[in-house]
């Protein structure tokens, strides 16, 4: 049987999966992975780290692979993006890498837009211009970090970075060159005007790989040093929330994933490409498709916060967020009156601002933890309707709702998500994620005797959370005060916020 590796270059930690075609995970590794915040509002990650645990999982896995190398077709890495990573003429990392969720460069994002026509950008690039855009974090090094700056000689993203170390040819992947505004929709090409942009050479943005295709064979040195059999194939890379969508079945026109990781977002598959600057837009890994895309900037990384400030009594083998889930439990609908807004890092779509702030409106001294609780997962299910109103806006028709990562395994949250959309959600188990969505990558774009489709074998369907038609009345109010909120506060927030 085939063998194929998925590597994912994770924002909290490193992950690769073998996977033994059709449909057994042979193993998954995973090493944790350091993130710094040297100021408010910055995210950054060491690449250097990255490829060490890239290494070292690597040799654990060759390891399973031993007296099966023939078996080994492929490996395809992904990673978050746009993440920002900068080489000077000798190959070393200039800096620290700036992560996506980084929002240092507000000023740098004004000045953009007051520089191009806005409807061009989007038209030309499917997204509008944001703190997503690498220009406007390269224009931030340039005003802040002029040394750095003038070194630069190569921008590409984490699994880029990674390709570069297996392979040393030096690619920037089609999602991650789209996303980070290079990319002309009408060429598919990366277009020098928009690199131009970034006030950096245009030999600096690499040439773009596509995921599914063969960009090289790991190095004889990455051989000795992990064990992996010479010669072994490496795909052009993938960005890891296509990399889930895939491996979460989302594969027909309408299937849309709600991912509640360490951000919630939603992607939707579709064949039409119908650009709107409230959302992000990227190619599908399966040809022909686009994968719009909502990104909030917090989701899982706030509960985990709100859970140590609201520190509860718990019972026996409780988790902080179950014991909170219980008390939730017994709150009604809309929280007796208490909306939260959940922009705890700013926020990024729908309504790009990062000085946006989280907030709990009509707190009174009848409110206790499990309020707090519960409106904060109705803030974020709420966040989940506004993009799938967006979605329905432009033209888009969601059908089917799925849900997966750590998230969808609090029951509470999920029947609230049901019943604020008023749409059935299925639950998807033993979800691995990016690094199963990776391997599959590797298997189809090395031949490996199987199609996009087939990866539904690696996808198990679990429980059907119903709406409860009974709580749509209270949500339908709670969703008029959840939308009046934000153009309400945002004076307030711009007046009193920072994003850097």
């Amino acid at each position: 049987m085939s063998l194929v590796i998925g590597l994912d270059i994770g924002t909290t930690s490193t992950i690769g999966i073998l996977v033994e075609l059709p449909a057994t995970v042979l193993a998954v590794v995973s090493r944790p992975v350091t993130f710094s915040a040297r100021h408010p509002g910055w995210a950054e990650e060491d690449p250097e780290e990255w490829w060490a645990n890239a290494c070292s999982i690597l040799q654990e896995l060759a390891g399973l692979v031993r007296g099966r190398e023939r078996e080994l077709q492929g490996l395809c890495v992904t990673g978050m993006l746009p993440a920002v990573i900068l080489l000077d003429a000798q190959g070393r990392v200039l800096r620290p890498a700036i992560q996506q969720s980084d929002a240092r460069c507000s000023q740098e994002v004004l000045d953009l837009a007051g520089e191009v026509d806005e409807d061009w950008f989007l038209k030309t690039t499917g997204n509008g211009v944001n703190q997503q855009i690498v220009a406007a974090k390269l224009r931030w090094i340039e005003k802040h970090e002029p040394d750095v700056f003038a070194q630069i000689a190569t921008v590409f993203g984490s699994y880029d970075f990674i390709n570069w170390r297996l392979t040393g040819k030096r690619v920037a992947e089609h999602n991650w060159a789209l996303e980070a505004g290079f990319i002309d929709l009408a060429t598919h090409r990366i277009d020098d005007r928009l690199v131009a942009l970034a006030h950096v050479p245009r030999e600096a943005v690499p040439d773009k790989s596509v995921p599914h295709e063969i960009l090289g064979e790991i190095l004889p040195e990455v051989a000795r040093a992990t064990g992996l059999p010479q010669g072994l194939k490496v795909m052009g890379g993938a960005a890891d929330h296509m990399c889930s969508t895939l491996a979460a079945g989302i594969i027909a026109r309408g299937d849309v994933l709600l991912k509640y990781g360490g951000s919630a977002d939603i992607i939707i598959a579709t064949d039409l490409l119908m650009p709107d600057a409230r959302l992000y837009t990227d190619y599908h890994l399966i040809p022909g498709l686009y994968a719009p895309n909502g990104c909030m900037a917090s989701g899982g990384s706030g509960l985990n916060w709100l859970a140590t400030v609201l520190a509860h009594e718990r019972l026996d083998g409780e988790t902080p967020h179950q014991a909170l889930d219980r008390l939730a439990e017994a709150v009604p609908p809309g929280s007796d009156g208490l909306t939260c807004l959940p922009y705890y890092l700013g926020e990024k779509t729908p309504i790009h601002d990062p000085l946006a702030r989280g907030t709990l409106i009509g707190l009174s001294l009848n409110h206790t933890p499990g309020h707090i609780w519960r409106a904060t997962l109705e803030g974020f299910a709420l966040a989940q309707l506004h993009h799938v109103e967006v979605l329905r806006e432009i033209g888009h028709a969601p059908k089917r709702f799925f849900a997966s990562d750590g998230g969808a395994k609090s029951r509470i949250w999920m029947q609230i998500q049901a019943d604020i959309l008023q749409e059935p959600i299925r639950l998807l188990e033993n979800h691995h994620g990016s690094c199963v969505g990776a391997a599959w990558v590797a298997a189809v774009g090395t031949g490996a005797g199987v199609d996009w489709a087939d990866i539904t074998a690696l996808c198990r369907h679990g429980r059907l959370i119903e709406p409860d038609p009974a709580n749509a009345g209270a949500y339908r109010q709670a969703y008029a005060d959840y939308r009046a909120l934000y153009p309400a506060l945002s004076p307030f927030f711009h007046r009193h916020g920072s994003a850097a």
